[in-house]
């Protein structure tokens, strides 16, 4: 099989060029720099300099293919430049999937997210359901909306073999993402307070949904989508099996989103100077009551697909966590101490808001 490849270079893809190498597929993996094509040669696969958004340069390369897979998209919880993100998830997908189609591609998979269906306010959904908000959270949520609603879904219509995936929560080894984010500092010991606990995700690991591609190139319904989520856990519950698997303290205080969105104005505020890590963007404080939950009930039925436990999964990442970075002791081993830092970092983030609050107050 010839396989043709957008977002190689990122977390699913890797993966999953990597098993079409492995399987002896013939791939071709879209890439912006030399430097990206050094690296995808390097696994066994042929590199096309291009760009998503140059229609003309993804011709070549994706003629004679017997799939393709579009994964590239913009991700970017806290961005102070969000123009890239319609432009890259939008009209990069319509010229991607447009161009399939017009050569004659037989099957495209494309890559879509669980977030299309918004916060979904403790419903399990799936394939069918449609999120009625009128509003979105980021704007990763709102253009990948577009690029699943306003692209996918027409071009489906006037019948290009398109087969959408919905991946969930991804989780694993060099996962860029927020869980990412705060798995990192919960293993290096930087995770006494957790923020908002409520928010409620479905876990999948990586080499999961690298094989859910895999599944849905063999057995998918063109026209068809399909959500690869896995167990549906809270963040309090994760960090719970975190301290379990890892052997480290769990957070030893939990604080409700509905506090910390009280200090969105103070996030914003600053992000509009400063480039706040992602953990504590404004985006971050917006998705921490939400639930972005669904069941894989039909991926599994028809594809065969399977999300390994969390427990598992997690581990094996911890496994390569300590690779790579070795933990820190930030805090002491007695508990009573520890609640007492805490309630100090609580503490600040309050009077920070107040004092923002009294200074607006004046003006």
């Amino acid at each position: 099989m010839k396989a043709f490849v957008t977002g190689a270079t990122g977390f699913i893809g890797k993966r999953l060029v990597h098993r079409l190498v492995e399987r002896g597929d013939q791939v071709v993996a879209l890439v912006r720099s030399p430097e990206a094509a050094r690296a995808i040669q390097a696994m066994g696969a042929s590199a096309a300099i291009g760009d998503i958004l140059d229609f003309e340069s993804m011709q070549a390369g994706m003629l004679g293919c017997d799939v393709v897979f579009h994964l590239a998209g913009w991700y970017k919880l806290g961005a102070r430049d969000i123009q890239p993100a319609e432009a890259i998830n939008v009209q990069g997908t319509l010229n991607v999937l447009g161009l399939a189609h017009q050569l004659g591609v037989p099957r495209i998979i494309y890559t879509s997210t669980i977030a299309v269906l918004g916060d979904t306010q403790g419903y399990v959904a799936d394939e069918t359901y449609q999120s009625q908000a009128e509003h979105f959270l980021t704007e990763y949520d709102r253009t990948k909306w577009m690029a699943h609603y306003k692209v996918a879904l027409p071009l489906i219509a006037k019948g290009a073999p398109v087969i959408i995936l919905m991946p969930g929560a991804v989780y694993g080894p060099g996962d860029p993402s927020l869980v990412g984010d705060i798995m990192r500092l919960f293993y290096r010991g930087f995770l006494p307070v957790l923020p908002g606990p409520e928010l409620t995700l479905t876990f999948a690991h990586v080499d999961d949904v690298a094989e859910g591609h895999l599944l849905a190139a063999e057995k998918g319904k063109p026209g068809e989508s399909y959500l690869l989520t896995g167990p549906i856990l809270s963040l309090g519950q994760v960090a719970q099996v975190w301290a379990e698997i890892s052997g480290r303290r769990a957070p030893v205080l939990q604080i409700p989103a509905r506090f910390i969105k009280l200090l969105a104005p103070i996030v914003a505020a600053l992000g509009a100077y400063l480039p706040l890590p992602a953990i504590i963007s404004k985006d971050a404080i917006a998705i921490l009551e939400a639930t972005y939950i669904a069941c894989a009930d039909k991926a599994q039925a028809e594809l065969g697909w399977q999300a390994r436990p969390v427990e598992e999964g997690m581990r094996q990442t911890f496994d390569a966590l300590a690779k790579t970075i070795q933990p820190v002791k930030l805090l002491p081993q007695d508990p009573a101490r520890c609640r007492q830092l805490a309630g100090a970092a609580l503490g600040a983030a309050i009077g920070l808001l107040l004092a923002w609050w009294i200074t607006r107050r004046r003006k």
